[in-house]
């Protein structure tokens, strides 16, 4: 995926928000694959014949395989109060997930405690109960759609913690369609998992106006089923 292919939602003189296909990776890890935040800054240098580096800073991150709303920052003092808005959870966030199973209630809160890591594989412990380390994790989920034994949730996540939502679901037994790591039967074909951040709400770091950011589904997602319908 080239810089000029980047799908960009947003742009002003102190944001950038886009969105990320399922896939790619926010910023480097030790893959040295390419990632989004690299190609917003080609996508501003280029746009704008910037000599030399391009300032971009992350605010907020995306697992690999989910796909939705990326913001940057492209000032320090954009980035200092986003930062502090993601910290003191003042921001909105609303993502669209299906899952294996068909949860019995149709609307509740889910709070449960997570390691503040993920293991030597990468997975993040959780429980129910509170445990040496563990951090509170707390989210809404609506069930908006039933079909073939999977459901549509939209799921609003009142904290920020690693893997959350994937890990919040999986934990009462309802993981994410194509999210084996977390239990999943199996893997979606393009190794992609069900869990898209469709919304995202914050306040403006310098006009202090509210501002709403929303990435469609991708033309992938995996709902309806073919087996079966709303």
């Amino acid at each position: 995926m080239e810089a000029a292919a980047l799908h960009v939602i947003l742009e002003d003189n102190h944001l950038l928000a886009v969105t990320k296909p399922a896939g790619l990776l926010v910023q480097g890890d030790r893959t040295g694959d390419v990632t989004l935040l690299a190609m917003a800054k080609a996508y501003l240098k280029q746009k704008y014949a910037k000599p030399g580096n391009v300032f971009l800073a992350l605010v907020h991150r995306l697992d690999r395989p989910v796909s939705g709303v990326v913001l940057f920052a492209r000032t320090s003092k954009a980035a200092s109060r986003l930062s502090r808005q993601f910290r003191e959870r003042t921001v909105g966030k609303r993502y669209q997930a299906v899952v294996e199973g068909i949860p019995p209630a149709r609307s509740t809160e889910l709070v449960a405690h997570l390691a503040g890591s993920g293991d030597a594989h990468g997975v993040t412990r959780a429980a129910h109960e509170p445990f040496p380390d563990s951090r509170e994790a707390r989210l809404v989920y609506t069930v908006t759609g039933r079909a073939a034994n999977q459901a549509l949730l939209t799921v609003e996540p009142m904290t920020g913690r690693r893997h959350q939502i994937r890990v919040q679901l999986a934990l009462i037994g309802y993981p994410v369609l194509g999210d084996v790591k977390y239990g999943a039967v199996r893997p979606l074909n393009d190794r992609s998992i069900a869990l898209h951040a469709s919304r995202l709400e914050v306040t403006h770091p310098i006009s202090a106006e509210p501002v709403t950011l929303e990435a469609l589904l991708p033309p992938e997602w995996p709902w309806p089923p073919a087996t079966g319908s709303f």
